[in-house]
This record gives C-alpha cells, sequence and structure tokens, in this order.
C-alpha cells in the first residue's frame, strides 16, 4: 500500500454520493475497489451511489447482501458488485467468477478480507469509518499501483 492514504472526512449521504460520483469518472475496465468497514460504515452507500452515476438507464441497485453479487452493465463498462461477508472459503470466489471479473470489469467488494489470495496486487482499498459527529465519515484510500496516485489527485 502507499505510504501516503488520502484521507477525506465526508460530512453527509450527499457528499458521499458526490465523491462517489467523482470517481465513477476515473474507473475503468479491470479496476478493483476494495471498501472496508464495519457494517453500517457506509461502503454500500458508496457503491450504490456509484453505480447509478454510471448507469445510462436508472435501474434499481439492490444490496447484494443475500445474491452475494450484483453486475450492471453502464456507460464506463460492466460493474460487479459483491459482498463477501456470508462466504467462508476462497473456493466460493472463484465459483462466482469474481477473480475472472477482476480482469474484465469494474469490482467493488465488499468485505475485501474474504478473498485471502485472491485479492488484486492493483486494488484500491477504501476504509469507511465512523466518527463521533451523525453522519460523518472517515474514508482512507490506499493503494500499490502508482496509478491510481495519478487518478485520485485532487480528490483530497
Amino acid at each position: 500500500m502507499t505510504h501516503n492514504p488520502l484521507k477525506i472526512t465526508l460530512k453527509s449521504e450527499q457528499e458521499t454520493a458526490s465523491l462517489a460520483h467523482r470517481l465513477s469518472h476515473h474507473l475503468a475496465p479491470g479496476d478493483v475497489m476494495l471498501l472496508r468497514g464495519e457494517i453500517g460504515a457506509g461502503k454500500s452507500y458508496f457503491a450504490r451511489s456509484l453505480i447509478q452515476f454510471s448507469q445510462e438507464i436508472a435501474e434499481d441497485v439492490p444490496s447484494p447482501t443475500f445474491t452475494l453479487v450484483q453486475t450492471y452493465n453502464t456507460r464506463i463498462g460492466e460493474i460487479w458488485h459483491a459482498d463477501l461477508y456470508r462466504l467462508g472459503a476462497t473456493d466460493e470466489i472463484i465459483e462466482l467468477g469474481l477473480a475472472n471479473a477482476f480482469q474484465e470489469a469494474i469490482c467493488l467488494v465488499e468485505w475485501p478480507e474474504i478473498l485471502g489470495s485472491l485479492t488484486p496486487s492493483g486494488a484500491l482499498t477504501i476504509t469507511f469509518k465512523t466518527t463521533p459527529k451523525p453522519g460523518h465519515r472517515q474514508l482512507e484510500f490506499s493503494w500499490a499501483d502508482a496509478s491510481w496516485a495519478d487518478r485520485l489527485a485532487g480528490f483530497g
């Protein structure tokens, strides 16, 4: 991961949605975002906002909590939104086709700790933390692939 993670404080759901919208303009197939954080930290809301802004035709964006993966054809390419919370082994991830999607689609992965050795080395990690102030979130962006530094310039 980078030595200087990008930290952003968001004060409302609108700011979260706005950040997701801005980030959607910097994504392409093959990009993987690992969304870390406790339940209720804002991972699903962020992912849903990013997907909604990327759609050419508005459609429902349900949580993948029970389906495990939801896929969307969008103006920026196919997006896979995965929630790995209920999975227990990497072979289940392979069965879902998620490992292959990392190469071909934009992937938003909640609970990425489950990926283990399948974690893409070039992924962007976004860690969501609640703060004592209601509605506020602290996001920390970290990466190993230098291309993320260029794409996230001006986000801080």
